[in-house]
Protein backbone atom coordinates (compact mmCIF):
# COMPACT_ATOMS: atom_id res chain seq x y z
CA UNK A 1 0.00 0.00 0.00
CA UNK A 2 1.33 3.08 -0.39
CA UNK A 3 2.60 5.18 2.35
CA UNK A 4 3.67 8.80 0.62
CA UNK A 5 1.68 11.38 -1.79
CA UNK A 6 4.16 9.91 -4.11
CA UNK A 7 3.67 6.74 -4.02
CA UNK A 8 -0.05 7.25 -4.20
CA UNK A 9 0.53 9.75 -7.29
CA UNK A 10 2.37 6.93 -8.89
CA UNK A 11 -0.42 4.80 -8.71
CA UNK A 12 -2.80 7.19 -10.39
CA UNK A 13 -4.83 7.49 -7.73
CA UNK A 14 -6.53 11.06 -7.40
CA UNK A 15 -8.58 9.97 -4.20
CA UNK A 16 -8.04 7.56 -1.31
CA UNK A 17 -10.81 5.58 0.60
CA UNK A 18 -9.09 4.67 3.62
CA UNK A 19 -6.03 6.05 4.91
CA UNK A 20 -4.95 3.65 7.91
CA UNK A 21 -2.39 4.66 10.71
CA UNK A 22 -0.62 2.49 12.57
CA UNK A 23 1.86 2.30 15.57
CA UNK A 24 4.25 -0.48 14.11
CA UNK A 25 6.38 -0.03 10.92
CA UNK A 26 4.51 -1.61 8.16
CA UNK A 27 5.34 -4.70 7.02
CA UNK A 28 3.32 -6.29 4.55
CA UNK A 29 2.97 -10.26 6.16
CA UNK A 30 0.08 -11.22 7.66
CA UNK A 31 1.72 -11.55 11.20
CA UNK A 32 1.60 -7.40 11.13
CA UNK A 33 -2.30 -6.69 11.76
CA UNK A 34 -2.34 -3.45 10.01
CA UNK A 35 -0.85 -5.28 6.57
CA UNK A 36 -3.91 -7.87 7.63
CA UNK A 37 -7.01 -4.85 7.04
CA UNK A 38 -4.97 -3.16 4.29
CA UNK A 39 -5.04 -6.55 1.99
CA UNK A 40 -8.37 -7.24 3.22
CA UNK A 41 -9.70 -4.06 2.47
CA UNK A 42 -7.64 -3.54 -1.19
CA UNK A 43 -9.21 -7.51 -1.91
CA UNK A 44 -12.70 -5.60 -1.63
CA UNK A 45 -11.87 -3.02 -3.96
CA UNK A 46 -11.11 -0.26 -1.87
CA UNK A 47 -7.88 2.21 -2.34
CA UNK A 48 -6.39 1.92 0.60
CA UNK A 49 -3.14 4.28 1.85
CA UNK A 50 -0.98 3.73 5.74
CA UNK A 51 0.90 5.73 7.79
CA UNK A 52 3.03 4.01 9.78
CA UNK A 53 4.82 5.70 12.99
CA UNK A 54 3.26 9.23 11.97
CA UNK A 55 5.32 11.75 14.09
CA UNK A 56 2.94 13.64 16.35
CA UNK A 57 4.88 16.03 18.26
CA UNK A 58 5.75 18.16 15.30
CA UNK A 59 3.56 19.84 12.57
CA UNK A 60 1.40 16.89 12.26
CA UNK A 61 2.60 17.15 8.69
CA UNK A 62 2.26 12.87 8.39
CA UNK A 63 -1.25 13.27 9.72
CA UNK A 64 -2.05 15.76 6.87
CA UNK A 65 -0.16 14.81 3.91
CA UNK A 66 -2.42 11.91 2.44
CA UNK A 67 -5.34 14.81 3.04
CA UNK A 68 -9.16 13.16 3.26
CA UNK A 69 -10.19 9.95 3.14
CA UNK A 70 -13.02 9.40 1.17
CA UNK A 71 -14.79 7.00 4.00
CA UNK A 72 -12.76 6.77 7.28
CA UNK A 73 -9.55 6.71 9.01
CA UNK A 74 -8.57 3.28 10.76
CA UNK A 75 -5.63 3.63 13.27
CA UNK A 76 -4.54 0.60 15.26
CA UNK A 77 -1.63 1.21 18.12
CA UNK A 78 0.23 -2.17 16.60
CA UNK A 79 0.81 -5.86 17.71
CA UNK A 80 1.00 -5.01 21.34
CA UNK A 81 -0.62 -3.02 23.69
CA UNK A 82 1.46 0.56 23.56
CA UNK A 83 2.67 0.60 27.23
CA UNK A 84 4.01 -2.69 26.83
CA UNK A 85 5.84 -1.39 24.22
CA UNK A 86 7.05 1.80 25.66
CA UNK A 87 7.64 0.17 29.35
CA UNK A 88 8.93 -2.51 31.56
CA UNK A 89 7.44 -4.48 34.29
CA UNK A 90 8.34 -1.90 36.46
CA UNK A 91 7.55 1.00 34.47
CA UNK A 92 10.66 2.19 33.60
CA UNK A 93 10.80 3.56 29.64
CA UNK A 94 12.31 1.20 27.35
CA UNK A 95 15.20 2.68 25.25
CA UNK A 96 14.00 0.36 22.25
CA UNK A 97 10.79 -1.37 20.04
CA UNK A 98 11.22 -4.45 18.39
CA UNK A 99 8.40 -2.98 16.04
CA UNK A 100 10.54 -0.12 14.42
CA UNK A 101 13.52 -0.07 12.12
CA UNK A 102 16.90 -0.72 14.32
CA UNK A 103 14.54 -1.69 17.50
CA UNK A 104 14.78 2.13 17.88
CA UNK A 105 12.56 3.21 20.78
CA UNK A 106 10.12 6.17 21.36
CA UNK A 107 8.43 6.41 17.93
CA UNK A 108 4.97 6.15 19.10
CA UNK A 109 3.33 7.68 21.85
CA UNK A 110 1.82 6.19 25.05
CA UNK A 111 -2.15 5.24 24.30
CA UNK A 112 -1.09 6.05 20.18
CA UNK A 113 -5.23 4.93 19.73
CA UNK A 114 -5.57 7.98 21.90
CA UNK A 115 -3.10 10.35 20.71
CA UNK A 116 -3.71 9.74 16.69
CA UNK A 117 -7.71 10.00 17.00
CA UNK A 118 -7.21 13.11 18.77
CA UNK A 119 -4.90 14.66 16.16
CA UNK A 120 -7.40 13.39 13.37
CA UNK A 121 -10.45 14.48 14.90
CA UNK A 122 -8.96 18.09 14.90
CA UNK A 123 -7.64 18.10 11.63
CA UNK A 124 -10.63 15.89 10.10
CA UNK A 125 -13.69 16.46 12.62
CA UNK A 126 -16.02 15.68 9.62
CA UNK A 127 -13.86 12.08 9.37
CA UNK A 128 -15.19 9.14 10.67
CA UNK A 129 -12.16 7.26 12.64
CA UNK A 130 -12.47 3.53 13.29
CA UNK A 131 -10.00 2.37 16.52
CA UNK A 132 -8.92 -1.72 16.41
CA UNK A 133 -6.29 -3.61 17.31
CA UNK A 134 -5.10 -5.03 21.09
CA UNK A 135 -4.91 -1.90 22.66
CA UNK A 136 -8.18 -1.00 21.36
CA UNK A 137 -9.91 -4.08 21.87
CA UNK A 138 -8.54 -4.63 25.71
CA UNK A 139 -9.36 -1.29 26.46
CA UNK A 140 -13.10 -1.19 25.33
CA UNK A 141 -14.57 -1.76 28.44
CA UNK A 142 -13.70 0.58 32.08
CA UNK A 143 -10.41 -0.80 32.82
CA UNK A 144 -7.81 -0.55 34.97
CA UNK A 145 -4.30 1.04 34.05
CA UNK A 146 -0.99 -0.44 35.62
CA UNK A 147 0.95 2.52 34.38
CA UNK A 148 -1.40 5.13 35.67
CA UNK A 149 -2.42 2.72 38.51
CA UNK A 150 -6.37 3.80 38.37
CA UNK A 151 -9.00 3.03 36.63
CA UNK A 152 -9.94 4.42 33.07
CA UNK A 153 -12.94 4.88 31.34
CA UNK A 154 -13.56 3.18 27.85
CA UNK A 155 -10.55 3.82 25.11
CA UNK A 156 -13.40 4.90 22.94
CA UNK A 157 -14.80 7.85 25.36
CA UNK A 158 -10.79 8.76 25.91
CA UNK A 159 -10.37 9.17 22.36
CA UNK A 160 -13.32 10.37 20.88
CA UNK A 161 -13.09 7.91 18.04
CA UNK A 162 -16.77 6.91 16.07
CA UNK A 163 -16.67 3.13 16.64
CA UNK A 164 -14.42 0.27 18.26
CA UNK A 165 -13.94 -2.95 16.34
CA UNK A 166 -12.57 -5.58 18.84
CA UNK A 167 -10.97 -8.87 18.14
CA UNK A 168 -9.62 -10.00 15.07
CA UNK A 169 -10.91 -7.15 12.93
CA UNK A 170 -10.90 -8.41 9.09
CA UNK A 171 -14.74 -9.36 8.86
CA UNK A 172 -16.17 -5.79 10.86
CA UNK A 173 -14.06 -3.36 9.10
CA UNK A 174 -15.33 -4.64 5.70
CA UNK A 175 -18.87 -4.64 7.35
CA UNK A 176 -18.02 -1.04 8.06
CA UNK A 177 -16.66 -0.27 4.50
CA UNK A 178 -19.16 -1.47 3.06
CA UNK A 179 -22.33 0.27 5.04
CA UNK A 180 -20.54 3.52 4.97
CA UNK A 181 -19.77 3.24 1.23
CA UNK A 182 -23.34 2.55 0.51
CA UNK A 183 -25.42 4.88 3.06
CA UNK A 184 -22.27 7.60 4.00
CA UNK A 185 -23.40 7.51 7.52
CA UNK A 186 -21.52 5.67 10.63
CA UNK A 187 -25.06 5.89 12.64
CA UNK A 188 -25.61 2.92 9.98
CA UNK A 189 -22.73 0.73 11.51
CA UNK A 190 -24.11 0.45 14.67
CA UNK A 191 -26.34 -3.06 14.22
CA UNK A 192 -22.81 -4.62 13.23
CA UNK A 193 -21.34 -7.47 15.06
CA UNK A 194 -17.87 -7.17 16.77
CA UNK A 195 -17.80 -3.32 17.57
CA UNK A 196 -18.21 -0.90 20.11
CA UNK A 197 -19.81 2.85 19.80
CA UNK A 198 -20.92 5.70 22.29
CA UNK A 199 -24.64 6.21 22.65
CA UNK A 200 -26.31 9.19 24.26
CA UNK A 201 -29.87 7.35 24.22
CA UNK A 202 -31.76 5.14 26.72
CA UNK A 203 -31.69 2.33 24.41
CA UNK A 204 -30.71 -0.68 26.96
CA UNK A 205 -32.69 -3.97 25.98
CA UNK A 206 -34.04 -6.73 28.39
CA UNK A 207 -31.68 -8.92 26.85
CA UNK A 208 -28.58 -7.09 27.16
CA UNK A 209 -26.15 -7.42 30.08
CA UNK A 210 -25.37 -4.36 32.11
CA UNK A 211 -22.05 -3.90 33.67
CA UNK A 212 -21.54 -1.52 37.14
CA UNK A 213 -21.06 1.75 35.80
CA UNK A 214 -17.63 3.89 35.53
CA UNK A 215 -18.85 5.56 38.57
CA UNK A 216 -19.96 2.70 40.36
CA UNK A 217 -16.19 0.81 39.49
CA UNK A 218 -14.55 3.85 41.20
CA UNK A 219 -16.66 3.60 44.54
CA UNK A 220 -16.03 -0.03 44.85
CA UNK A 221 -13.53 -2.57 43.37
CA UNK A 222 -15.85 -5.40 44.16
CA UNK A 223 -17.77 -4.02 41.12
CA UNK A 224 -14.86 -4.14 38.93
CA UNK A 225 -13.99 -7.73 39.54
CA UNK A 226 -17.95 -8.47 39.10
CA UNK A 227 -17.95 -6.84 35.91
CA UNK A 228 -14.97 -9.34 34.62
CA UNK A 229 -16.74 -12.19 35.69
CA UNK A 230 -20.25 -10.97 33.54
CA UNK A 231 -17.74 -10.26 30.30
CA UNK A 232 -15.42 -13.35 29.86
CA UNK A 233 -18.42 -15.38 30.99
CA UNK A 234 -20.50 -14.11 28.01
CA UNK A 235 -16.96 -14.02 25.84
CA UNK A 236 -16.73 -17.90 26.31
CA UNK A 237 -19.04 -19.13 23.92
CA UNK A 238 -21.28 -17.33 20.98
CA UNK A 239 -23.27 -15.28 22.59
CA UNK A 240 -25.95 -13.00 20.90
CA UNK A 241 -26.12 -10.20 23.66
CA UNK A 242 -24.86 -6.33 23.46
CA UNK A 243 -22.74 -5.68 26.58
CA UNK A 244 -23.90 -2.01 28.15
CA UNK A 245 -21.88 0.27 30.49
CA UNK A 246 -22.15 3.78 31.19
CA UNK A 247 -19.10 6.07 31.35
CA UNK A 248 -18.31 9.12 32.83
CA UNK A 249 -20.29 11.00 29.67
CA UNK A 250 -21.77 8.27 27.12
CA UNK A 251 -23.11 5.10 27.59
CA UNK A 252 -21.37 1.68 25.47
CA UNK A 253 -22.80 -0.65 23.27
CA UNK A 254 -20.67 -3.23 22.52
CA UNK A 255 -22.25 -5.75 19.98
CA UNK A 256 -21.97 -9.29 20.24
CA UNK A 257 -19.25 -10.63 18.17
CA UNK A 258 -19.45 -12.63 14.98
CA UNK A 259 -19.15 -16.58 15.05
CA UNK A 260 -14.94 -17.71 14.35
CA UNK A 261 -14.38 -17.75 11.24
CA UNK A 262 -14.12 -21.16 9.14
CA UNK A 263 -11.09 -21.84 7.46
CA UNK A 264 -12.12 -20.98 3.65
CA UNK A 265 -12.48 -17.68 5.54
CA UNK A 266 -9.38 -17.84 7.36
CA UNK A 267 -7.26 -19.38 4.04
CA UNK A 268 -8.97 -16.21 2.13
CA UNK A 269 -6.77 -14.03 4.08
CA UNK A 270 -3.75 -15.79 4.32
CA UNK A 271 -3.87 -16.30 -0.16
CA UNK A 272 -3.90 -12.55 -0.40
CA UNK A 273 -1.27 -11.18 -2.33
CA UNK A 274 1.39 -10.22 0.71
CA UNK A 275 4.61 -9.64 -0.20
CA UNK A 276 6.28 -10.79 2.84
CA UNK A 277 8.94 -7.84 3.53
CA UNK A 278 9.07 -4.78 5.02
CA UNK A 279 7.60 -1.99 2.99
CA UNK A 280 10.20 -0.31 0.54
CA UNK A 281 10.59 2.82 2.53
CA UNK A 282 12.46 0.54 4.91
CA UNK A 283 14.88 -0.30 2.31
CA UNK A 284 17.97 1.49 3.46
CA UNK A 285 16.79 1.50 7.30
CA UNK A 286 18.29 -0.63 9.79
CA UNK A 287 15.91 -4.14 10.74
CA UNK A 288 12.92 -4.81 11.61
CA UNK A 289 13.60 -6.81 15.28
CA UNK A 290 10.36 -8.27 15.35
CA UNK A 291 10.02 -8.68 11.47
CA UNK A 292 13.61 -10.48 11.67
CA UNK A 293 12.29 -13.40 14.19
CA UNK A 294 8.88 -14.12 12.14
CA UNK A 295 9.66 -13.83 8.83
CA UNK A 296 10.47 -17.11 8.12
CA UNK A 297 7.64 -18.92 10.10
CA UNK A 298 4.07 -19.63 9.45
CA UNK A 299 1.23 -18.98 11.07
CA UNK A 300 -1.27 -21.98 11.36
CA UNK A 301 -4.14 -21.28 13.49
CA UNK A 302 -5.72 -18.72 15.56
CA UNK A 303 -7.21 -18.65 19.08
CA UNK A 304 -6.35 -20.21 22.13
CA UNK A 305 -8.51 -22.55 24.62
CA UNK A 306 -5.84 -22.67 27.22
CA UNK A 307 -7.61 -19.65 29.13
CA UNK A 308 -4.38 -18.54 31.30
CA UNK A 309 -5.10 -15.86 33.85
CA UNK A 310 -2.17 -13.12 32.73
CA UNK A 311 -2.91 -13.56 28.67
CA UNK A 312 -5.15 -11.92 26.67
CA UNK A 313 -4.72 -13.60 23.34
CA UNK A 314 -8.22 -16.06 23.98
CA UNK A 315 -9.91 -12.58 24.92
CA UNK A 316 -8.67 -11.38 21.82
CA UNK A 317 -8.47 -13.99 19.20
CA UNK A 318 -11.17 -16.30 21.14
CA UNK A 319 -10.67 -19.63 22.11
CA UNK A 320 -12.45 -21.44 19.74
CA UNK A 321 -9.16 -22.66 17.52
CA UNK A 322 -9.68 -21.42 13.43
CA UNK A 323 -7.19 -23.37 11.53
CA UNK A 324 -6.30 -22.83 7.86
CA UNK A 325 -6.02 -25.75 5.60
CA UNK A 326 -2.91 -27.52 4.40
CA UNK A 327 -3.00 -26.11 0.77
CA UNK A 328 -3.03 -22.35 2.19
CA UNK A 329 -0.10 -22.97 4.56
CA UNK A 330 1.90 -24.81 1.95
CA UNK A 331 1.32 -22.15 -0.50
CA UNK A 332 2.41 -19.81 1.67
CA UNK A 333 5.59 -21.44 2.13
CA UNK A 334 5.78 -21.27 -1.41
CA UNK A 335 5.74 -17.64 -1.13
CA UNK A 336 8.37 -17.51 1.64
CA UNK A 337 10.33 -19.45 -0.62
CA UNK A 338 11.05 -16.90 -3.35
CA UNK A 339 12.13 -14.72 -0.03
CA UNK A 340 15.99 -13.67 -0.98
CA UNK A 341 17.24 -14.72 2.25
CA UNK A 342 15.65 -17.66 3.14
CA UNK A 343 18.07 -20.97 2.76
CA UNK A 344 15.89 -23.71 3.78
CA UNK A 345 14.96 -23.17 7.14
CA UNK A 346 11.16 -22.76 7.97
CA UNK A 347 11.73 -20.92 11.85
CA UNK A 348 7.86 -21.81 13.04
CA UNK A 349 4.58 -23.55 12.25
CA UNK A 350 2.70 -22.81 14.68
CA UNK A 351 0.26 -19.89 16.29
CA UNK A 352 -0.32 -18.92 19.94
CA UNK A 353 0.27 -22.15 21.13
CA UNK A 354 2.44 -24.46 18.74
CA UNK A 355 0.13 -27.59 19.54
CA UNK A 356 -3.55 -26.17 19.26
CA UNK A 357 -3.99 -27.09 15.37
CA UNK A 358 -7.71 -28.16 14.16
CA UNK A 359 -8.59 -29.32 17.79
CA UNK A 360 -12.10 -28.85 18.95
CA UNK A 361 -15.11 -30.47 20.64
CA UNK A 362 -15.98 -33.44 19.65
CA UNK A 363 -19.72 -32.16 20.39
CA UNK A 364 -19.58 -28.29 19.04
CA UNK A 365 -22.85 -27.93 20.01
CA UNK A 366 -22.12 -27.99 23.44
CA UNK A 367 -18.74 -25.62 22.81
CA UNK A 368 -21.24 -22.97 21.68
CA UNK A 369 -23.06 -22.85 25.05
CA UNK A 370 -20.14 -23.49 27.45
CA UNK A 371 -18.81 -21.08 29.55
CA UNK A 372 -15.90 -22.52 30.99
CA UNK A 373 -12.93 -19.92 30.79
CA UNK A 374 -10.24 -23.05 29.97
CA UNK A 375 -10.45 -26.08 28.15
CA UNK A 376 -7.73 -27.71 29.59
CA UNK A 377 -7.61 -26.15 33.32
CA UNK A 378 -8.30 -27.35 35.79
CA UNK A 379 -8.66 -30.92 33.78
CA UNK A 380 -9.01 -31.43 30.46
CA UNK A 381 -12.65 -31.48 28.93
CA UNK A 382 -13.82 -35.07 28.16
CA UNK A 383 -15.66 -32.86 24.93
CA UNK A 384 -12.15 -31.46 23.74
CA UNK A 385 -10.29 -33.87 21.41
CA UNK A 386 -6.59 -33.64 21.67
CA UNK A 387 -5.20 -35.29 18.83
CA UNK A 388 -1.94 -34.36 17.81
CA UNK A 389 -2.25 -36.47 14.10
CA UNK A 390 -3.49 -33.61 12.37
CA UNK A 391 -0.30 -31.74 13.48
CA UNK A 392 1.82 -34.44 12.66
CA UNK A 393 -0.06 -34.92 9.03
CA UNK A 394 0.92 -30.89 8.22
CA UNK A 395 4.69 -31.75 9.61
CA UNK A 396 4.89 -34.69 7.15
CA UNK A 397 3.35 -32.83 4.51
CA UNK A 398 5.96 -29.53 4.93
CA UNK A 399 8.76 -31.63 5.33
CA UNK A 400 8.07 -33.29 1.79
CA UNK A 401 8.17 -29.63 0.00
CA UNK A 402 10.88 -29.09 -2.30
CA UNK A 403 13.47 -26.86 -0.59
CA UNK A 404 12.28 -27.19 2.67
CA UNK A 405 15.70 -28.41 4.93
CA UNK A 406 14.48 -28.10 7.94
CA UNK A 407 11.02 -27.01 10.29
CA UNK A 408 11.75 -25.81 14.07
CA UNK A 409 8.68 -24.87 16.48
CA UNK A 410 9.12 -21.59 17.73
CA UNK A 411 5.75 -21.18 19.35
CA UNK A 412 5.53 -22.18 22.99
CA UNK A 413 4.38 -25.54 23.20
CA UNK A 414 1.34 -26.51 25.14
CA UNK A 415 2.77 -29.97 26.57
CA UNK A 416 -0.15 -30.87 29.21
CA UNK A 417 -2.34 -31.04 26.56
CA UNK A 418 0.01 -33.57 24.39
CA UNK A 419 0.90 -35.72 27.65
CA UNK A 420 -2.95 -35.69 29.42
CA UNK A 421 -3.84 -39.42 29.31
CA UNK A 422 -7.41 -39.67 27.53
CA UNK A 423 -8.87 -42.72 27.82
CA UNK A 424 -8.28 -43.23 24.28
CA UNK A 425 -5.24 -45.22 23.31
CA UNK A 426 -5.25 -44.69 19.76
CA UNK A 427 -5.26 -40.66 20.98
CA UNK A 428 -2.88 -41.31 23.62
CA UNK A 429 -0.40 -43.08 21.28
CA UNK A 430 -0.77 -40.22 19.08
CA UNK A 431 0.48 -37.74 21.07
CA UNK A 432 3.19 -39.90 22.79
CA UNK A 433 4.38 -39.84 18.89
CA UNK A 434 4.15 -35.91 17.94
CA UNK A 435 6.47 -35.58 21.99
CA UNK A 436 9.03 -37.49 20.15
CA UNK A 437 8.56 -36.29 16.68
CA UNK A 438 8.58 -32.73 18.01
CA UNK A 439 11.75 -33.11 20.23
CA UNK A 440 13.52 -35.63 17.68
CA UNK A 441 13.01 -33.33 14.61
CA UNK A 442 11.99 -29.87 15.09
CA UNK A 443 13.35 -28.17 17.73
CA UNK A 444 16.01 -25.66 16.83
CA UNK A 445 18.24 -26.12 19.73
CA UNK A 446 15.87 -24.73 22.14
CA UNK A 447 12.15 -26.26 23.00
CA UNK A 448 10.02 -23.79 24.96
CA UNK A 449 7.73 -24.52 26.89
CA UNK A 450 6.14 -22.32 29.82
CA UNK A 451 5.42 -23.83 33.11
CA UNK A 452 5.51 -20.27 34.44
CA UNK A 453 5.59 -21.72 38.46
CA UNK A 454 6.18 -24.41 40.40
CA UNK A 455 3.85 -24.44 43.53
CA UNK A 456 0.16 -25.27 43.58
CA UNK A 457 -1.48 -22.47 45.19
CA UNK A 458 -0.21 -19.92 42.18
CA UNK A 459 -0.62 -22.04 39.64
CA UNK A 460 -4.38 -22.44 40.39
CA UNK A 461 -4.56 -18.53 40.16
CA UNK A 462 -2.63 -18.89 37.01
CA UNK A 463 -5.22 -21.36 35.61
CA UNK A 464 -2.15 -23.68 34.80
CA UNK A 465 -1.56 -27.15 35.15
CA UNK A 466 0.51 -28.70 37.73
CA UNK A 467 4.00 -28.47 37.84
CA UNK A 468 4.85 -32.53 37.71
CA UNK A 469 3.20 -32.57 34.24
CA UNK A 470 6.91 -30.42 33.33
CA UNK A 471 8.55 -32.73 35.29
CA UNK A 472 7.60 -35.29 32.90
CA UNK A 473 8.43 -33.72 29.82
CA UNK A 474 11.61 -33.13 31.60
CA UNK A 475 11.90 -37.04 31.59
CA UNK A 476 11.15 -37.62 28.40
CA UNK A 477 13.19 -34.92 26.74
CA UNK A 478 16.27 -36.13 28.71
CA UNK A 479 15.45 -39.79 27.62
CA UNK A 480 14.79 -38.81 23.82
CA UNK A 481 17.52 -36.30 23.50
CA UNK A 482 19.87 -39.66 24.96
CA UNK A 483 17.98 -42.21 22.66
CA UNK A 484 19.05 -39.68 19.13
CA UNK A 485 22.56 -37.90 20.84
CA UNK A 486 20.94 -34.80 21.05
CA UNK A 487 22.12 -31.74 22.10
CA UNK A 488 19.09 -29.52 22.70
CA UNK A 489 17.92 -27.50 25.53
CA UNK A 490 14.30 -26.78 27.15
CA UNK A 491 13.92 -23.52 27.56
CA UNK A 492 11.54 -22.97 30.63
CA UNK A 493 9.31 -19.64 30.85
CA UNK A 494 9.01 -17.95 34.38
CA UNK A 495 6.49 -15.32 36.17
CA UNK A 496 7.26 -13.58 39.42
CA UNK A 497 5.04 -11.55 41.49
CA UNK A 498 1.79 -12.78 40.08
CA UNK A 499 -1.02 -12.25 42.11
CA UNK A 500 -1.07 -14.96 45.65
CA UNK A 501 2.25 -15.30 44.73
CA UNK A 502 4.25 -14.94 48.29
CA UNK A 503 8.04 -14.58 48.37
CA UNK A 504 8.17 -18.21 50.29
CA UNK A 505 6.33 -19.39 46.88
CA UNK A 506 9.39 -17.82 44.75
CA UNK A 507 12.02 -19.25 47.35
CA UNK A 508 10.40 -22.61 46.79
CA UNK A 509 10.64 -22.24 42.81
CA UNK A 510 13.70 -21.71 43.70
CA UNK A 511 14.90 -24.93 45.13
CA UNK A 512 12.91 -26.63 42.51
CA UNK A 513 15.11 -25.35 39.67
CA UNK A 514 18.18 -25.70 41.80
CA UNK A 515 17.33 -29.52 42.43
CA UNK A 516 16.17 -29.81 38.72
CA UNK A 517 19.10 -27.75 37.40
CA UNK A 518 17.38 -25.39 35.95
CA UNK A 519 19.17 -22.08 35.06
CA UNK A 520 16.27 -19.60 33.96
CA UNK A 521 16.78 -17.28 31.42
CA UNK A 522 13.26 -16.54 30.09
CA UNK A 523 11.56 -14.81 33.02
CA UNK A 524 9.51 -12.18 33.80
CA UNK A 525 7.94 -9.96 36.77
CA UNK A 526 3.85 -10.17 36.34
CA UNK A 527 2.74 -6.81 34.27
CA UNK A 528 -1.04 -6.10 34.81
CA UNK A 529 -2.32 -5.40 31.03
CA UNK A 530 -6.27 -4.72 30.65
CA UNK A 531 -8.80 -7.22 30.80
CA UNK A 532 -6.95 -10.38 32.43
CA UNK A 533 -8.16 -12.18 35.38
CA UNK A 534 -4.69 -11.47 36.38
CA UNK A 535 -5.17 -8.01 36.85
CA UNK A 536 -8.41 -8.19 38.55
CA UNK A 537 -6.69 -9.95 40.92
CA UNK A 538 -3.46 -7.35 41.45
CA UNK A 539 -5.96 -4.34 41.40
CA UNK A 540 -8.80 -5.73 43.41
CA UNK A 541 -6.86 -8.15 45.84
CA UNK A 542 -9.57 -10.89 45.45
CA UNK A 543 -9.98 -13.90 43.80
CA UNK A 544 -13.46 -12.10 41.71
CA UNK A 545 -14.93 -16.26 40.92
CA UNK A 546 -14.62 -17.32 44.58
CA UNK A 547 -14.47 -13.71 46.90
CA UNK A 548 -11.48 -14.97 48.41
CA UNK A 549 -8.86 -12.39 49.50
CA UNK A 550 -5.28 -13.15 48.36
CA UNK A 551 -1.88 -11.26 48.81
CA UNK A 552 -0.26 -9.15 46.03
CA UNK A 553 3.29 -8.39 45.91
CA UNK A 554 2.85 -4.61 44.41
CA UNK A 555 5.95 -3.27 46.52
CA UNK A 556 8.74 -2.15 43.21
CA UNK A 557 11.28 -3.60 45.89
CA UNK A 558 9.20 -6.97 46.85
CA UNK A 559 8.60 -7.57 43.14
CA UNK A 560 12.21 -7.17 42.37
CA UNK A 561 13.38 -9.65 45.21
CA UNK A 562 10.60 -12.21 43.95
CA UNK A 563 12.22 -12.39 40.14
CA UNK A 564 15.77 -12.86 41.78
CA UNK A 565 14.57 -16.18 43.23
CA UNK A 566 14.27 -17.00 39.42
CA UNK A 567 18.44 -16.11 39.42
CA UNK A 568 18.89 -18.29 42.65
CA UNK A 569 22.17 -19.75 40.46
CA UNK A 570 24.08 -16.26 39.99
CA UNK A 571 26.76 -15.88 42.55
CA UNK A 572 26.30 -12.29 43.78
CA UNK A 573 22.02 -13.10 43.31
CA UNK A 574 22.70 -16.10 45.33
CA UNK A 575 25.07 -14.08 48.22
CA UNK A 576 21.76 -11.50 48.62
CA UNK A 577 18.68 -13.90 48.83
CA UNK A 578 20.96 -16.27 51.45
CA UNK A 579 21.44 -12.75 53.21
CA UNK A 580 17.92 -11.85 52.87
CA UNK A 581 16.52 -15.21 53.88
CA UNK A 582 19.15 -15.67 57.09
CA UNK A 583 17.28 -12.05 58.11
CA UNK A 584 14.58 -13.69 58.09
CA UNK A 585 15.81 -16.45 60.44
CA UNK A 586 14.60 -19.08 57.00
CA UNK A 587 17.85 -20.89 57.97
CA UNK A 588 16.36 -23.89 56.97
CA UNK A 589 16.07 -22.88 53.67
CA UNK A 590 19.19 -20.27 53.20
CA UNK A 591 21.46 -23.21 53.11
CA UNK A 592 19.06 -25.41 50.88
CA UNK A 593 19.14 -22.33 48.15
CA UNK A 594 23.30 -21.59 48.64
CA UNK A 595 25.64 -22.37 46.37
CA UNK A 596 28.53 -25.29 47.09
CA UNK A 597 32.01 -23.67 46.78
CA UNK A 598 33.89 -25.42 44.26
Amino acid sequence: MPTSVKEVRDLGWDYIDIILFSGDAYVDHPSFGIAVIARVLENAGYRVAVVPQPNWQDDLRDFKKLGTPRLFFGISAGNLDSMLNNYTGNRRKRSDDDYTPGGQGGKRPDYPTIVYTKILKKLFPEIPVIIGGIEASMRRFVHYDYWQDKILTSILELSGADLLVYGLGEKPILQIAETINHTGQIFDCYSLRQLAYLSDFDDKTENDLILHSYSQVLEDKMNYAKNFVFVESETNYISNRRIVQDLQNARLIVNPPLPPMTTDEIDEIYNLPFTYQPHPRYYNKPPIPAYEMIKHSVNIHRGCFGGCSFCTIAAHQGKFIVSRSEKSIVNEIEKIKKLPDFKGHLTDLGGPSANMYKMKGKDLEKCSVCKRASCIYPKICKNLDTSHEQIINLYQIVSKIEGIKKITIGSGVRYDIALAETGNKKTDEINKKYIELLIKNHVSGRLKVAPEHSEETTLKLMRKTSFGYFKKLRSIFNDIEKKYNLRQQLVTYFIAAHPGCTEDEMCKLALELKELNIYPEQVQIFTPTPMTLSTVMYYTEVNPYTGEKIFVEKSKSGRDLQLKFLFWYKLEINRELIHHLLKRKKLHLAEKLRLKRK
